[in-house]
């Protein structure tokens, strides 16, 4: 059994983005070594997602505008009195997921014909992490 960690860094030009990270995740699965087993990716920020879904832009349009309708952006929210402006990614981070685990068979990630995996950021223009940790044989 192997286990390989790495991490990925992202500044987000924009408070909201959703970034297809599925090549660098198949980047660090590359430098693992590892043929057969799983990858967990997790955004190490409680304001970030990470979740696979298609690579397709209205789909991405549409979750956003989703999350938006659930916790709206602009609701005066109780973690407000603390000083900060970002209940709503508190909450979109727990409707989205902060981590998944995919497969690895025969040295790549094992997916369906449209899956991909996305990072999104939903309080940035700052520098976060994400760790891909690899582990089988």
């Amino acid at each position: 059994m192997k286990c390989h960690t790495d991490y990925l860094y992202f500044n987000t030009k924009k408070r909201h983005e959703f970034v297809n990270i599925t090549d660098k995740v198949q980047e660090v699965i590359d430098s693992s070594g590892v043929q057969d087993g799983m990858a967990l990716v997790s955004a190490m920020h409680i304001t970030a997602g990470v979740y696979v879904n298609d690579a397709e832009s209205g789909l991405i349009h549409d979750i956003e505008s989703w999350l938006k309708e659930i916790a709206p952006t602009n609701k005066n929210y109780r973690h407000h009195m603390t000083g900060e402006d970002n209940g709503y990614a508190h909450l979109w981070n727990l409707i989205v997921g902060h981590q998944v685990t995919v497969p690895i068979t025969k040295g790549t990630l094992d997916f369906g014909p449209w899956q991909q995996i996305y990072y999104a950021e939903f309080d940035g223009i700052r520098k976060k992490r994400v760790i891909v940790k690899v582990m089988g044989l």
